[in-house]
């Protein structure tokens, strides 16, 4: 899947376009989880244009790369960059958690093209993403699983289970990822249940361990393939993101977490944070 040629100005302008159409899904609903979604931009597009082996075409091609979102209320990022790439029509954004919608609040795998896997539950989308690692190597298939897990859903004691099990089971076809943006929804993650030291922790786990700049596009891509290229062992990276990236009075703030839209004023002030002056919606 890897392009030739890294346009930065290009790969500029799309986070920007699919974090302005992530907002508006959002407000457009009148609520929903932005500041995590957000937060992920960088690392769901380079995982769709440049890392992950899929076909839009055809979702449920049987050799594609499988990401599982673990934290399946950050769908909506997922949900733009799929239709942007081509598995859904554009025009499904605009119905984002609407009654009869293809696009639930939580990713959903009986309901939308290009999810692999169903989510929300957190604490079990790693689980999950062992299981099909460990069936995957059973069955001698050499698609890779990449799944994206939350720093707050790291409180979660499954998280930890499933790092023991797919340790233990030496699936070096799992790359996880940790949104580590330090926020969740009850507030900072240092005062909610800290997590550090969080890279000594998965390295005692058994995890071949990197971290990267969760906004930069030359360290994601070069950490991701380091990680896919590891063997014997599973690997974590953390990502050090900020939370609600690219709408600056939101950005790193607790409550940006899950917003609510209580009136036309507040959508367009949201909006407004983006700085985005010259995009079009595409629905």
């Amino acid at each position: 899947m890897e392009e030739k040629k890294f346009d930065r100005e290009r790969f500029d302008r799309l986070a920007e376009e699919i974090r302005y159409v992530t907002t508006d899904m959002i407000c457009r609903y009148g609520q929903g989880h932005l500041g995590g979604s957000l937060s992920l931009t960088e690392i769901i597009i380079t995982l769709y244009y440049r890392i992950m082996n899929i076909r839009p075409e055809d979702p449920e091609w049987k050799n594609r790369d499988r990401l599982v979102l673990s934290k399946g209320h950050s769908g909506p990022i997922l949900y733009t960059t799929l239709a942007y790439k081509g598995f859904f029509p554009k025009s499904w954004l605009a119905t984002l958690n609407m009654d009869d919608t293809r696009l639930p609040s939580h990713v959903d795998h009986n309901k939308t093209p290009g999810i692999d896997m169903t989510a929300g539950s957190l604490g079990q989308g790693l689980s999950c993403a062992c299981g099909m690692a460990l069936a995957c190597k059973m069955n001698k298939k050499n698609f890779r699983l990449f799944c994206i897990i939350g720093d707050g859903e790291s409180n979660e004691g499954q998280i930890w289970e499933a790092a023991l099990f797919a340790a233990h089971k030496r699936l070096d076809n799992l790359v996880a990822i940790c949104d580590y943006n330090r926020l969740q929804i009850d507030g900072f993650t240092e005062d909610v249940l800290g997590l550090e030291p969080l890279t000594e922790k998965w390295r005692s786990f058994g995890w071949q361990v990197f971290e990267m700049d969760g906004h930069d596009w030359d360290d994601i891509y070069t950490k991701i393939n380091m990680a896919a290229a590891v063997s014997e062992k599973p690997s974590m990276i953390i990502a050090h993101t900020i939370k609600c990236k690219g709408n600056k009075p939101l950005e790193n703030k607790p409550e940006c977490h899950y917003v609510r839209i209580a009136d036309t004023e507040t959508y367009h002030e949201i909006m407004d944070g983006l700085g985005c002056k010259d995009i079009q919606l595409p629905y």
